[in-house]
């Protein structure tokens, strides 16, 4: 299977070179991995006066009764009639006329296939494919015919989809009959898998619809039980092999804060998720748990809690995020929550001076600095701890594979590790890339917030938002005003933020009103000065880009405008909304939107406007996009599926991880006779894969 397609017959070096730069095909095994994107169904015939209404690609078969050329403007046509017992269809050509035409003789019978064209109640085929009825082979014809991804410089070159059809059969031909089963004969049974000799011929050739249906169940569920199966033994190795510290009591400074400085009564799914992190932190094994919790369900009081147990058994704790207003914002309510007692924290970011910089190395290294919350400077290697015991990464998403891997490197074992996510992830992504770690949700609101009012209205309406935000104001409440674009972009007919923020000082002018403007490319220092005048007050607007997405906290605002909503995807207007409704007054989201919008955009503004629940809008959002538009560009690579699709084969995932666990629990070691073929794939593909890698 490693060998080079080069030395498959009917491709050759040439065809090889272009296959590896078009489509990244290099060995057998690539090529036998290449599956089709659709199939044309060539199982039936058609009857011309049964034809379907739309520009299908058909089959059928007929006489040739005339064959004339037509002039027109530019150039000619060629066209021939078709005609069968119930009618008759026109087949044109516009290019090769004299070639095809040398070749159709009349009164001779023909297959033909090709899509339709229809023109009002008038329908043709042009440039179909013909057979001379004598020359049609209906093992090699009929069935689902196969169609590759390809690309033009392929086509231009002369690599079809013929070619590729041919060189899949030659190779179907070379390896038929040497695979080796790797899955167990029980589980085949169980479920009743066709084997994988005859799934990989029926998935490129496959004779009908049935055959089809077993050749992609077979290969999607076993494509989804390694995934599965590597997460699982992933999760036992780290289990067996990285230990922990261990964090054996709950103490005073714990306690003291649960008893007499908890701000509010932690809900149940909190009480819930605390219990999950202690058991963790007492085992000896290195903590290793996702936190998901929608907006605003309390994830930084779990966070806080969690680093106390540490403090509690000698040991120090970071809190890493991914931006500066976050790191920032963490940094206050830490520091708030703990005014009443001795724990040190500091906050060290990009921008940290040099001399304040110094002084965290130095308490850092002797253990006197207790709780470090940072932005990505947490990770360079000057930053050394006397005892780091608790990692809590927020917005996990936001930080490459490797980045988080350094904080392991943070002490002489690693560090328990507690990722966490405002943004909820699907069962079936979280199960398919997060498999190997724990999860703990929060699903509960902390009570006595009240339901955030979420409206959608057009531009049309602008005057009538304009006057609701004053009289919101006049309230004594503040409003967010969000913009998807920093500068005008000729392509993209959206309101920016530099326009957006002239138009606004227009409408809500001062001395009446003050407004405050922040995006990506000010510097932190004037950043967060104009944060910190819309938080004491001083101004009742803020004007931003998507950089208040998270972390930002401010009561008193009441009102969150988004506008060119439309530009904004799911889990990000859902994240803006949860900037609002942190205070007892009623708060609202304006989704504002052009008149032109396509079935995606109509969609993701009525989920917004319909529901509130974080999971329910991943699920529509990975529907929408798919997985590797959900994971972001951190995590893009690590889940390249073949065949499988996260949003249609839920049911097949969930069957691959069951058996995954049914045999892990059962047979950890893979060391059963049955398990011998499926411990040797496993081995296989893991070979090359660190350890590390898999921390979160």
């Amino acid at each position: 299977m490693d060998t080079s397609l080069d030395y498959l017959k009917g491709i050759g070096p040439n065809r090889a070179q272009l296959l590896r730069e078009e489509l990244g095909l290099h060995t057998f095994y690539d090529l036998l991995n290449f599956f089709p994107n659709r199939y044309v169904d060539r199982t039936q015939f058609h009857a011309l006066d049964r034809l379907p209404k739309n520009n299908a690609e058909i089959q059928l078969k007929g006489k040739l009764t005339a064959i004339r050329n037509i002039s027109q403007k530019r150039g000619s046509r060629l066209v021939a009639h078709l005609e069968d017992d119930s009618g008759s269809i026109e087949l044109v050509w516009f290019r090769g006329q004299k070639w095809i035409q040398e070749q159709l003789i009349i009164d001779k019978e023909y297959v033909v296939f090709g899509r339709l064209n229809w023109y009002g109640n008038k329908v043709s085929m042009p440039h179909p494919e013909l057979t001379p009825k004598e020359a049609f082979e209906p093992r090699a014809h009929l069935g689902l015919h196969p169609i590759y991804p390809t690309t033009e410089k392929l086509i231009q070159r002369g690599v079809s989809q013929k070619v590729i059809k041919q060189a899949q059969r030659q190779l179907h031909e070379t390896i038929s009959g040497r695979f080796t089963e790797p899955l167990p004969k029980d589980l085949i049974q169980s479920i009743r898998l066709i084997d994988k000799d005859e799934a990989y011929q029926s998935i490129h050739f496959p004779k009908d619809h049935y055959q089809l249906t077993s050749a992609q169940l077979r290969l999607k569920f076993e494509e989804l039980f390694f995934i599965q199966l590597q997460l699982l033994k992933k999760k036992q190795l780290r289990q067996q092999q990285i230990k922990g510290f261990s964090f054996e009591k709950v103490g005073r400074v714990f306690n003291t804060f649960y008893k007499q400085a908890l701000p509010f009564e932690l809900t149940n799914a909190q009480k819930k998720v605390l219990k999950e992190i202690r058991h963790d932190l007492g085992t000896g094994i290195q903590m290793n748990r996702l936190l998901q919790g929608d907006v605003g369900s309390g994830k930084t009081i779990i966070a806080l809690m969690s680093m106390l147990i540490g403090i509690d058994n000698g040991y120090q704790a970071c809190l890493m995020a991914p931006t500066e207003i976050l790191a920032q914002q963490h940094f206050q309510s830490l520091s708030s929550l703990l005014e009443e007692f001795d724990v040190s924290i500091a906050l060290l970011t990009g921008t940290t001076k040099k001399g304040e910089r110094a002084q965290i190395h130095e308490t850092l290294q002797s253990g006197d600095l207790q709780i470090l919350v940072g932005t990505h400077a947490v990770l360079e290697e000057k930053v050394q701890f006397a005892n780091l015991g608790l990692a809590i990464i927020d917005e996990q998403h936001r930080f490459g594979v490797a980045q988080r891997a350094r904080l392991w490197k943070k002490n002489k074992l690693p560090p328990h590790v507690l990722v966490m996510t405002a943004t909820p992830i699907p069962r079936t992504l979280a199960m398919s890339l997060y498999g190997d770690l724990d999860i703990s949700t929060l699903d509960e609101l902390p009570p006595g917030r009240k339901t955030i009012k979420t409206v959608w209205r057009r531009d049309t309406n602008r005057l009538k938002v304009f006057q609701f935000l004053k009289e919101e104001i006049n309230k004594g409440r503040q409003v967010y005003v969000v913009y998807p674009l920093i500068e005008e972009s000729e392509k993209l007919d959206y309101k920016d933020l530099m326009d957006g923020y002239e138009s606004m000082q227009r409408s809500f002018p001062a001395p009446e009103y003050q407004i405050s403007i922040v995006h990506g490319r000010m510097k932190p220092e004037a950043k967060e000065f104009e944060m910190q005048r819309f938080q004491k007050k001083e101004t009742q607007l803020l004007i931003a880009t998507t950089v208040i997405e998270v972390g930002v906290n401010i009561p008193n605002a009441s009102v969150m405008l988004i506008e060119s909503a439309e530009r904004f995807g799911l889990s990000q207007l859902h994240q803006l909304r949860g900037r609002v409704g942190r205070g007892n007054a009623q708060s609202y989201c304006v989704l504002m939107s052009g008149n032109k919008l396509s079935a995606e955009s109509r969609t993701r503004l009525d989920t917004m406007v319909r529901t509130h629940d974080g999971f329910e809008i991943a699920e529509v959002d990975l529907r929408l996009r798919g997985p590797g538009d959900l994971m972001g560009t951190q995590q893009s690579g690590a889940l390249q599926l073949k065949i499988a699709n996260l949003v249609k084969d839920q049911e097949v995932l969930f069957l691959a991880r069951n058996w995954a666990e049914s045999i892990v629990n059962k047979d950890p070691d893979l060391q059963w006779p049955e398990h011998q073929s499926l411990k040797t794939t496993y081995v296989e593909m893991t070979k090359n894969k660190a350890l590390w890698k898999y921390i979160s």
